[in-house]
């Protein structure tokens, strides 16, 4: 293996090649779907969507100080950063729970961006109190038969597979008798619909399975003992797996460029004093956040980050994200309509949309009070 620098050179050159500049500066959120995840798959072809994961599962197979300066190069030229279900969850799970078999099967495909995966977790009846789900997944032969609903199922409408918490055995308490099970979106058996939102979107949407068919080899960890791996893959949500990856969605250097492009520059500063006084204060946030999830993953290299780590990353970074996006629109005034001239701007529109979409950031793996009464209990030790 080269030096660093020669490696640093070599990423520099593939980024230079292979990440255009129309995409540089944007994010998930921010570009069309398909353009995304034309993306992470070229990142994915060189191992550099999961760069830690061992090249015999389609990763990178880098070390640390190597991952270190692929993140430094990528936030240099400002490329979208590789998130998704796979890549930040299931695969993280998989490698932790799965067996060899299963590690071969699924992760190169999560690696490489082949296959699309929603989660199948909140219910109708179940969301707060996820382990109140009722949907059954019945054993037949080799397979299970899934019937039930999941609701506010993000991607579903885009998924190839999904991964699914179920009851296999209802007559055991809520919290035993789940199961966390893989199975194909496209089959007969499972219909999605989808759920429109305030931004236009439809990445929600409710699935029902009606006798939908998953493989009895696609149960990750043991039948019945799936709830142990489902609170797992809800730390890597929240951010407890990869520390430093939950101040990703900070953004203050995006802040300033956007304010000084639509709001102006007098004396060489912004010409809102009250806003550039908000971005200051946002960015320092930002900064100290980033600094805390640093420091945590060093911790946990070490074994000496508590899990609840997680949870207070994922409450800072979604109350944080939502800061940013009202900033953003904040700067943009009358623009965030998208309006201009007898036309109408996609980027502007696509930040629009964003901040519509931001409050779902306090939503999802686990709503902000939830997530300030777990630190409450478990941080702080105040009785409830």
């Amino acid at each position: 293996m080269g030096s660093l620098e020669s490696f640093r050179d070599e990423v520099r050159s593939w980024l230079e090649k292979n990440c255009p500049a129309d995409l540089r500066g944007k994010t998930r959120e921010n570009l069309p779907r398909k353009r995304y995840d034309a993306w992470v798959r070229t990142l994915g072809s060189r191992g550099w969507a999961a760069p830690g994961w061992d090249t015999k599962y389609g990763g990178g197979g880098l070390d640390r100080a190597r991952r270190a300066v692929l993140a430094e190069e990528m936030r240099a030229i400002r490329a979208p950063q590789p998130t998704s279900f796979g890549l930040s969850m299931l695969g993280p799970t998989i490698l932790e729970f799965g067996t060899e078999e299963q590690k071969r099967e699924h992760i190169p495909k999560i690696a490489r961006h082949e296959v699309i995966w929603c989660q199948g977790y909140s219910e109708p009846g179940a969301g707060s109190d996820l382990a109140s789900l009722q949907t059954r997944a019945v054993r037949d032969g080799d397979e299970y038969v899934v019937t039930g609903q999941k609701i506010w199922t993000s991607g579903a409408p885009q998924a190839d597979w999904i991964f699914c918490l179920v009851r296999t055995d209802p007559d055991a308490p809520k919290h035993e008798g789940i199961s966390f099970l893989l199975f194909p979106m496209k089959q007969q058996g499972v219909e999605v619909t989808p759920i429109s939102l305030l931004d236009g979107s439809e990445t929600f949407a409710q699935v029902f399975f009606d006798g939908a068919r998953a493989k009895a080899r696609d149960v990750i960890g043991p039948v019945n003992g799936g709830w142990t791996v489902a609170k797992r893959l809800l730390q890597h949500e929240r951010g407890g797996s990869n520390p430093e990856g939950r101040a990703r969605g900070t953004g203050g250097s995006r802040l300033v460029d956007l304010a000084r492009e639509y709001v102006g520059v007098e004396d060489g500063k912004l010409a809102d004093p009250a806003l550039r006084e908000r971005i200051v204060q946002y960015e320092l946030d930002s900064q100290a956040f980033a600094i805390t999830m640093r420091r945590a993953a060093e911790e946990a290299r070490s074994g000496q980050t508590g899990r609840e780590i997680a949870t207070m990353s994922k409450y800072y970074w979604s109350e944080l994200s939502k800061r940013e996006q009202e900033l953003a629109m904040h700067a943009l005034g009358t623009r965030g309509l998208g309006r201009k001239g007898d036309g109408y701007d996609e980027s502007e529109l696509l930040r629009t949309r964003a901040w519509l979409r931001t409050p779902v950031n306090s939503i999802w793996g686990g709503t902000s009070e939830i997530q300030r009464n777990i630190i409450a209990k478990r941080v702080l030790n105040i009785p409830e």
